[in-house]
Order: C-alpha cells, then structure tokens, then sequence
C-alpha cells in the first residue's frame, strides 16, 4: 500500500516540477521582451497559453530521463538535495541537447544557443529543488515500511 502512495508522490512531484520548469522557461524566453519599456503587458490569455506549452514541452521531452533520475535516487534512497538539483540540471541539458542537431562528422552539436541552454539547465535545477520539496525527501521510504512491517514477534515467555 505504500508503494502505491509513492507512485502518486511521483507523479504529483513530477506534474509540479514540469509545471514549473516550463513557467520559467516560457518567462526567460519572453524575457527580452518584458524588458523594453514601450511594450505593454502581456494579454492573459496569450500568457496562460505559452504557460502551458511550457508545461507540455517539458512534461514530454523531460518524461524519460527524469524517470531514470527517479528510478536511480528511488532505488538507492538518494535524499540530497543536491542530486536532485544535479539530475534536473542534467535533464534540462539533455532536453536542450536533444532538440539541437548534432554532427557526427565532427562529434558537435550545430547551432547552440547559451543562453537557451542555460535557462533549460537552469529550469531543470529548480524543477529537481521542487520535485525533491514534494517527493525527494522520501525517497525510498516505501521500502522500509514494508521492512518494519516483516519483522518476526518476539519470542513469548512462559
């Protein structure tokens, strides 16, 4: 039963950190133009729209190596905050990296953009910092619950 409570950890964990890393990717792209000071604000409806494709582009190019980075801190209890910071920063990377074409012929990616790979990073880092808020510092509860449960009784006295 705890594992399956775990799952929704997971998951709520997961839907929250893409959620966020998205916004942050959609306000730091758009950045450059909330920044002129003849540009009005930005229509509701046009914001809310651009959020969430943040969230759909992140829920979908980061679904399978965030799930690896779960799969590993879950399998070996890993509870810093610092890995989770660690694998959101290298999953952010890796979603960026993917989207770039690469050239074999001279083992480069063509056409990276810094700034845009910094932000991917960047997001991906806070988005590891939420995940673990929601779901990180228990990773790997699940597995001592059930330890405590199998343990023998104690041998009753006579």
């Amino acid at each position: 039963m705890a594992l399956i409570g775990r799952l929704f950890a997971i998951l709520f964990g997961l839907l929250a950190a893409c959620l966020v890393a998205g916004t942050i990717i959609v306000v730091a792209l758009l950045y450059p133009e909330f920044s002129h000071l003849d540009v009005a604000p930005p229509d509701p409806d046009t914001l809310d729209i651009a959020l969430g494709f943040g969230f759909i582009f992140m829920s979908g190019f980061a679904l399978l190596p965030a799930m690896i980075v779960v799969l590993l801190t879950e399998s070996l209890s890993i509870r810093s905050v610092l890995a989770y910071a660690a694998g959101g920063a290298m999953c952010g990377a890796a979603c960026y990296l993917g989207l770039i074409p690469f050239d074999p012929g001279t083992m480069r990616f063509d056409g990276i953009v810094r700034r845009h790979l910094e932000i991917m990073t960047g997001a991906g880092v806070v988005a590891g910092f939420i995940y673990w808020l929601i779901a990180g510092r228990n990773a790997g509860v699940w597995r001592e619950a059930r330890r405590h449960t199998q343990l023998p009784d104690p041998p009753s006295q006579a």
